[in-house]
């Protein structure tokens, strides 16, 4: 029998993984099976854009994984049993149970509401395509004037607050920030991205934290009520509580815990990868939730799945975090690097320059997922194997 690997989630991290084992593993050997809730690549980078009314292209995973051997599954994952090595699905074809040899957990991540009242009621955000198209409708009806309020001072929330004024100057646009903004950038990076902020009208709210969500307002933490027609929450993600409940070990964050080469601590048939793995970086601290962490972790799983199945040596990958790139809109962004210690360098790159850069990487990533097996090599390698009880070929 072959060896069956079971991807969840066909994000950055899954897309580029199921790719890879495709393209270093013989199909006489495994049998590669991606489980996707949507038939679609998002790319999670550009919701920001789909949602004002930007037209952006998504990839038919069917398209993607044509022609590569591997399997697509359309189902939304309800559990799994890391005992029985299975996992439940439910999709068009019904319920089921999906089996596996290894499992590579790369669900992502979605909104956390952080238990404030009226976000689940009222709010908005960006971390899916049926959550970015919700919030582009209710923008689509808003007139001259109406109000929108970006909570959370991260990536996602600077770029969605330039994004939306730069693409809709009728709108009035505040963001919330519970500290100062861009606090963790450099002087001169800080002063860039203020500047961006007034030179696009942007209302910034500083330390204020906002406690609860209204239809029409955010009431902040010292009773302040800030007027938003739209609230548009992006103060932090979650990770679905999927994996505790199936017995992996997992930390505070719901995260799944893994060792230096992505692999569960608590079961070694199942690596984790992307926003769901709790993998501690060079610097000794967690690796933060975003696709530059995808990439590192989805490289180093993969190639930890394939050296142990093929009897080699599993190589290091680096797990060290460079800095950020930070869209301004279109025209303009921020590329700041960090120290070992995440500590933002002096060194920024920002402007139209960062901004060509930023709209490069974005390509680069979809051209990748695009070409799931470009560089395909001719031979493929084969499992180093050994029966087991059941007769199931797994790594001798």
């Amino acid at each position: 029998m072959k060896h069956r690997i079971v991807v969840l989630g066909a994000g950055y991290a899954g897309a580029f993984a199921a790719g890879n084992l495709a393209r270093r593993l013989s199909p006489a050997d495994t049998e590669i099976t991606v489980v996707n809730a949507v038939p679609d690549f998002v790319e999670r980078m550009r919701l920001h854009q789909l949602a004002i009314g930007q037209d952006v292209a998504f990839r038919k995973l069917a398209d993607v994984f044509a022609g590569t051997g591997v399997r697509l599954r359309l189902a939304r994952v309800t559990g799994i049993d890391p005992e029985r090595r299975t996992v439940a699905v439910t999709g068009e074809d019904g319920d089921g149970d999906l089996a596996y040899d290894t499992l590579l957990y790369t669900l992502g991540s979605s909104v956390a509401h952080h238990g404030v009242p009226g976000v689940a009621e009222y709010a908005f955000d960006v971390t899916g395509r049926s959550s970015a198209l919700r919030l582009r409708e209710r923008l689509a009806g808003l007139g001259e004037g109406g109000t929108v309020l970006v909570v959370g001072e991260g990536l996602t929330g600077i770029e969605t607050a330039t994004e939306f004024a730069e693409s809709r100057p009728d709108l009035s646009v505040a963001l919330a920030a519970r500290g100062e903004l861009g606090a963790w950038l450099s002087p001169k990076a800080r002063r860039h991205l203020r500047q961006a902020f007034d030179r696009l009208g942007i209302t910034v709210h500083e330390h204020t934290g906002i406690e609860a969500v209204e239809p029409t307002r955010a009431i902040a933490a010292d009773g302040t009520s800030i007027p938003a027609d739209v609230t548009v929450w992006s103060a932090g993600f979650a990770v679905h509580p999927i994996a505790a409940a199936g017995g992996l070990e997992v930390a505070e964050t719901g995260q799944v815990v893994v060792d230096r080469t992505m692999r569960s601590v608590s079961h070694p048939d199942v690596y984790a990868a992307g926003d769901c793995a709790y993998a501690i970086g060079e610097n000794g601290r967690p690796l933060p939730m975003s696709c530059a962490s995808a990439g590192f972790t989805n490289m180093q799983a993969t190639a930890a799945i394939i050296a142990r199945l093929t009897g080699s040596e599993v190589p290091a990958v680096g797990l060290k975090y460079y800095g950020n790139h930070i869209s301004l809109g279109r025209r303009d962004a921020i590329f700041q690097m960090v120290d070992g210690d995440v500590r933002s360098k002096s060194w920024y790159l920002g402007g139209r320059t960062a901004a060509r850069l930023k709209s490069g990487v974005l390509k680069g990533a979809g051209w990748g997922i695009a070409h799931p097996t470009f560089g395909m090599p001719k031979r493929k390698r084969h499992l180093a194997t050994a029966p087991d009880r059941r007769g199931v070929r797994t790594a001798a």
